[in-house]
């Protein structure tokens, strides 16, 4: 990595999430009375960042807010977790995201995003962060800005590109071609592929290892753990039996995880092993960030659950300041 550079760049949304617990999750026309209400910050970008910078990388955040207070709420709810902030610009013709995020008694979620300032982040603004992008280890990209700024963002990168095809769509070739870890879940996977996900003689989901995509593949399959297609070699990577309480975070704590490993050179199995693993330790806290995991508590799920999968490069960068 070049002097000045960070471990992990991410280019994304984010959001104030307002989150209400309920029974069940109301049918169309339904009204429901919430158990429970909270505000968290949220937003796709967001939260990888932060999930990231958890497990003790330096991140920076490229992303755009409106000029209202919940933009100076989020942007410090970024900064108290050690991100660099300094290229998350304001736009003052449009809110700060949103997300209305409903929960159920069984982890189930529904969620509505108002895309706000997100809708607005231009290739001009990742132009501006340009040497951020271009000297991280790793940066990592959503769908819930507009797919110019990620394109932008992907020919920028000298480092590896993840991209998390959420939410789900079909990919433009000129992007995917620059894509070097593609991160889909089961709906995903079918969006950008054209087909759904087969399924095995076990009943397992299966990729065919002839998949013509220019880039790895990682796809998520939620409390069943993830599979890998990389250099033509499928990986299945179990996750470990938890308690759920909120999933809502369980996906960006996964990219984060994914983004922190890639990082430390691990190569993309490895890293998908430790990025399981955070994402099962994320689902036991209500809100998409308040459960995810510092370093130590991953590695005591990966020893719980048998040893396999400690990182096998050294850490050599000291834990952030109240991290694990």
């Amino acid at each position: 990595m070049e002097p000045g550079g960070v471990d992990v760049a991410v280019v994304g949304s984010v959001n104030v999430d307002l989150v209400a617990t309920v029974r069940s999750l109301p049918l169309p026309g339904e009204t429901v009375s919430a158990v429970g209400f909270g505000e968290f910050p949220g937003g796709k970008g967001s939260n990888q960042a932060i999930a990231a910078a958890r497990l003790g990388r330096t991140v920076a955040f490229v992303g755009l807010t409106g000029t209202d207070p919940e933009g100076r709420s989020v942007r410090a709810s970024l900064l108290g977790e050690g991100v660099d902030v300094r290229q998350v610009g304001t736009d003052d013709t449009a809110p700060t995201g949103r997300a209305i995020v409903l929960v159920d008694e069984a982890a189930e979620n529904s969620i509505v995003v108002v895309p706000g300032a997100n809708g607005r982040l231009a290739p001009a603004h990742i132009e501006g962060a340009g040497e951020v992008v271009r000297r991280a280890k790793v940066v990592v990209a959503q769908l819930e800005i507009p797919v110019e700024a990620v394109l932008a963002a992907a020919v920028r990168t000298t480092g590896v590109f993840v991209l998390n095809a959420a939410p789900a769509r079909a990919l433009p070739p000129e992007l995917l071609e620059r894509v070097d870890v593609l991160v889909v879940n089961e709906v995903e996977y079918e969006a950008v592929t054209g087909r759904p996900l087969l399924v095995g003689a076990t009943g397992a989901p299966e990729v065919p290892a002839h998949l013509s995509l220019p880039c790895s593949l990682v796809v998520t399959l939620g409390g069943r753990g993830a599979i890998v297609l990389h250099e033509s070699v499928l990986t299945r990577v179990s996750a470990p039996a938890v308690s759920v309480i909120d999933t809502t975070g369980a996906g960006d704590t996964f990219i984060g995880a994914l983004a922190d490993a890639l990082s430390r050179g691990e190569d993309l199995p490895a890293a998908t092993h430790w990025a399981v693993h955070a994402a099962s330790i994320s689902v036991g806290a209500l809100g998409a960030t308040t459960g995810m995991p510092g370093r130590a508590e991953v590695l005591a799920a990966i020893h719980r659950s048998g040893g396999k999968g400690v990182p096998t490069t050294p850490d050599l960068d000291p834990p952030r300041p109240g991290r694990g």
